[in-house]
């Protein structure tokens, strides 16, 4: 009698068969996502903790007696082992329960969350401009390769990331709200009961310095990413099909030069993140940026800690987003099987 060999797995080895095949690489990426932002919270706790500030002194203020700034310090629990103080404020942190800002008492999860939102106003007006923008410019210049067109896109593009963000916003300022023009406020001095969204005007010149750092990059980018699909042998053998120009554009060039568009889209937002601090700072505009320096300025430790590991993460999660965009996008990635036949930047 023949004999049926029984798979003990069952239905769950079913599941499990139907598991992405990328998904072992997605969850180790994020393991080392997190991880990285763990080590960079020791490297600020650590950097706050030396400087030279008490934060029993701050709050209790310079004229505090020294028994009551002794008192203070043990109840915060100042006089323990750094690793201790830290494992208490990072259980805090995953709560995000930050206490309370030494400057002004106010609570650093309001503070952060409504400096995050004026950021991240700001940031989405940035790329709605200058996605589009650098997207066409890139594509029109490879399309007119070594052109007119295509060296002043280059070069004009060159001009402006070679200007630091600082002298740009100064420039701006001149020309816009000084008397050259005097259209725009100098400073974006936004009403707090207002969201950011709804007071245009503010916008207007911190937005104009960041696309003016962020197009140059990935315009350059894109056109590298164009230019090399359009030299490729798929790309001439359609052409020698006589395919419509357009046609091959739109069905092979831009989907292929797509990918590494996404790549340079995250380091450019990873840069814009970190590049808010100079530009809210020169226009005054109230972002996690301008309070990060405030709260450096003031010597308010908690609302540093919480501000770098905001920003540190908020990166992370920018390249982690795009890395998997990436794999999503390149078949011969998604298919891929954990980390076999994922280069570059995914590996």
């Amino acid at each position: 009698m023949a004999t049926v060999a029984v798979d003990s797995a069952g239905p769950v080895a079913g599941v499990l068969g139907r598991r992405p095949p990328w998904l072992g690489w997605f969850l180790r990426r994020a393991l080392s996502g997190a991880l990285a932002v763990a080590v960079i919270s020791m490297i600020v706790f650590a950097a706050t903790v030396a400087l030279p500030s008490d934060p029993a002194r701050t709050i209790l203020g310079p004229d505090a007696r020294p028994e009551a700034i002794a008192t203070l310090q043990g109840k915060l629990g100042l006089g323990d082992p750094i690793w201790e103080q830290y494992l208490r404020w990072l259980g805090s942190a995953v709560r995000l329960d930050f206490g309370a800002s030494l400057d002004s008492a106010v609570p650093i999860t309001t503070l952060v969350g409504g400096w995050l939102a004026n950021t991240l106003s700001l940031l989405a007006v940035v790329l709605v401009f200058s996605v589009p923008l650098a997207l066409g410019l890139g594509v029109y210049a490879a399309v007119r390769r070594d052109s007119w067109i295509d060296r002043a896109v280059v070069n004009t593009a060159v001009f402006f990331k070679a200007i630091p963000g600082f002298v740009l916003a100064v420039v701006l300022v001149l020309v816009f709200a000084t008397s050259v023009f005097d259209i725009l406020p100098a400073a974006s001095l936004l009403d707090p009961n207002l969201p950011a969204l709804a007071q245009p005007q503010y916008l207007v010149l911190p937005a104009l310095a960041l696309i003016a750092g962020a197009v140059p990059y990935l315009l350059r980018q894109v056109r590298a990413s164009v230019v090399e699909v359009l030299e490729s042998e798929y790309v001439l053998a359609a052409r020698l099909r006589g395919t419509d120009f357009r046609t091959v554009l739109r069905r092979h060039v831009l989907p292929n030069a797509l990918i590494p568009a996404i790549q340079a889209f995250a380091l450019t937002l990873s840069v814009l993140v970190g590049g808010t601090v100079v530009i809210e700072v020169a226009f005054s505009y109230p972002g996690i940026g301008s309070g990060l320096d405030g709260a450096v300025g003031m010597r308010d430790l908690p609302v540093i800690q919480a501000c770098v590991l905001v920003v540190a993460t908020a990166v992370v999660l920018i390249n982690l987003a795009a890395d998997l965009a990436t794999v999503l996008l390149t078949p011969r990635l998604r298919t891929a099987s954990g980390t076999n036949g994922i280069t570059g930047r995914t590996a």
